[in-house]
C-alpha cells in the first residue's frame, strides 16, 4: 500500500536539482522566456519524443548523444521551437552550450524549444541571456513560466509518495502545451523530475508505459508538433523506491498534465471523456476512442452542445473498428442516448442529455457488445474550461 499526496510548489519539492527562468528578451512583456534545469551531478534521463517525422534540432541534437548518457544541465526556451533549421539548427545549440561551458561544468547538456517553426536561434540574445541565471535557484514557478506560449495558465504538479514501511520520495513536473495537440504525442515540453533511487532501465519502461494513457490519449486539434518532449530526471536522493508506487504515481502525474492541456486549448469550453469499451480488443477500442477525440464533425456537437448520438455513432462506424448497430451503447455520463430498444431520443431523455453536455467536463461512454477491449481518449471543442482533477490519490 502507498499513499499519494498532493504538494505545491511544483520542482521546489525534488532535491538535487536546481531550476530558474529569466527573460532574454523575446517576449514583448518582459515574462520569462529562457529557463534552465541544473542537477548537482550528472542523472540519467530517460525521453519520449514526437511521432513527427521532421523533428526539432533539439531533438535531434538529445538523439546524438550516446544510449543511456547521463547529463547535469537543460536549457530551455520559448518563442522559437528551432525546427525545419537543418543541420544549422544542431550546431547552433553545440555554440550556445560551448559558450554557456566557459563559465558552468556541463555535462551532455540538453536543450528543449517551443515556438515558431522556421527560424535559427538567436544566439547571441541566448547566451547573453543565460548570464542571468542564478545557478542555485530553485524557483518552479519561474522555470515553468519560461517555457509558456499560448497557454493561459502554467501547469505544475507534485506529489510525495508515502510507502507502507514510513519510508518515501517525491515527484514533480512542469508542462507547457495548449495548441497543436493529437494522440500521435501531444504537442507539449513536461519535464518531470524525482528523488526516487529508480533503476535506469524503470525509468525507461515507465516512462514509455506511461504515456499510452495520458498524452498520446489527449486531442484538442489533431496537429502533431515537431517538439514535442517528455523526459524524467531522477537524482536518487531519497534512497526510496517501489515500483508499483512510482508507476502510479508517474501514470497519474502524467494523466493530470494531459488534462490539463485539453482543458488550456486553444479556444476550448468542455473537456470529454471518450471511452470505447467491449471491443473486440484494445487496440481496437484505442482506435474507435480516439476518432471520436480527434472528429470535427464530434467536436462541433460538443460546443453546440447537441445530444444527437448520430455524431457518435457515424465516427465510430467510420473508424473501421468491428462493429454493429445492435449491440452498440451510447451513455452521456449515466444518461442513456442509444440502444437498439432506443432509437430516438424521447423529451425526456434528449434533455438529461443536454443537461449533461451542458458541463465543463464529462463523458461519452460507447460500448460495443463485441469483446472485451477498451480505452479512454480525451478530447474538446477547442473552448476553454475548467477540469476537476483530484489533488490527493490513494492506492
Amino acid at each position: 500500500m502507498f499513499n499519494l499526496i498532493s504538494l505545491k510548489n511544483g520542482l521546489e519539492n525534488i532535491e538535487g536539482f536546481k531550476f530558474g527562468g529569466v527573460s532574454a528578451g523575446f517576449k514583448p512583456n518582459g515574462d520569462n522566456d529562457l529557463g534552465f534545469i541544473r542537477s548537482d551531478e550528472p542523472v540519467d534521463v530517460s525521453a519520449v519524443f514526437t511521432s513527427n517525422k521532421f523533428k526539432a534540432a533539439p531533438i535531434r541534437h538529445f538523439l546524438r548523444y550516446e544510449p543511456n548518457f547521463k547529463t547535469n544541465f537543460i536549457l530551455l526556451n520559448s518563442k522559437n521551437a528551432n525546427a525545419m533549421t537543418g543541420e544549422a539548427g544542431i550546431n547552433d545549440i553545440d555554440e550556445i552550450f560551448a559558450q554557456i561551458g566557459k563559465n558552468v561544468n556541463l555535462t551532455n547538456p540538453i536543450m528543449s524549444s517551443t515556438g515558431v517553426i522556421g527560424y535559427r536561434l538567436n544566439k547571441e540574445k541566448i547566451i547573453a541571456g543565460t548570464s542571468k541565471f542564478d545557478l542555485n535557484s530553485r524557483d518552479s514557478d519561474a522555470t515553468v513560466r519560461a517555457i509558456m506560449t499560448t497557454d493561459s495558465f502554467k501547469k505544475e504538479l507534485a506529489f510525495r509518495v508515502e510507502l507502507e514501511d514510513g519510508s518515501s520520495f517525491n515527484i514533480a513536473c512542469i508542462c507547457k502545451g495548449a495548441g497543436m495537440i493529437n494522440p500521435a504525442f501531444a504537442t507539449m515540453l513536461c519535464f518531470v523530475l524525482t528523488d526516487a533511487n529508480i533503476p535506469k532501465s524503470d525509468m525507461d519502461e515507465l516512462l514509455a508505459g506511461c504515456v499510452k494513457h495520458s498524452f498520446n490519449a489527449v486531442s484538442v486539434d489533431g496537429d502533431t508538433s515537431t517538439n514535442d518532449t517528455l523526459m524524467l530526471l531522477t537524482s536518487r536522493k531519497s534512497g526510496t523506491y517501489n515500483k508499483e508506487a512510482f508507476k502510479f504515481a508517474l501514470e497519474q502525474i502524467t494523466l493530470n498534465m494531459a488534462l490539463n492541456l485539453v482543458k488550456d486549448g486553444e479556444g476550448s469550453t468542455k473537456v470529454v471523456a471518450f471511452e470505447v469499451n467491449g471491443a473486440l480488443n484494445d487496440l481496437e477500442a484505442e482506435v474507435g476512442a480516439k476518432a471520436l477525440s480527434n472528429s470535427l464533425l464530434v467536436k462541433t456537437a460538443i460546443f453546440g452542445e447537441d445530444p444527437n448520438w448520430g455524431r457518435i455513432a457515424s465516427t465510430i462506424g467510420a473508424s473501421g473498428i468491428e462493429c454493429c448497430d445492435k449491440s452498440l451503447v451510447i451513455y452521456y455520463d449515466d444518461v442513456l442516448v442509444f440502444d437498439k430498444d432506443h432509437p430516438e431520443l424521447d423529451e425526456q431523455r434528449e434533455a438529461k442529455a443536454h443537461a449533461v453536455m451542458q458541463k465543463d467536463s464529462y463523458k461519452i461512454s460507447c460500448s460495443l457488445g463485441i469483446g472485451d477491449g477498451k480505452f479512454t481518449a480525451y478530447g474538446c471543442d477547442l473552448g476553454h474550461t475548467y477540469v476537476k482533477i483530484n489533488a490527493d490519490y490513494r492506492s
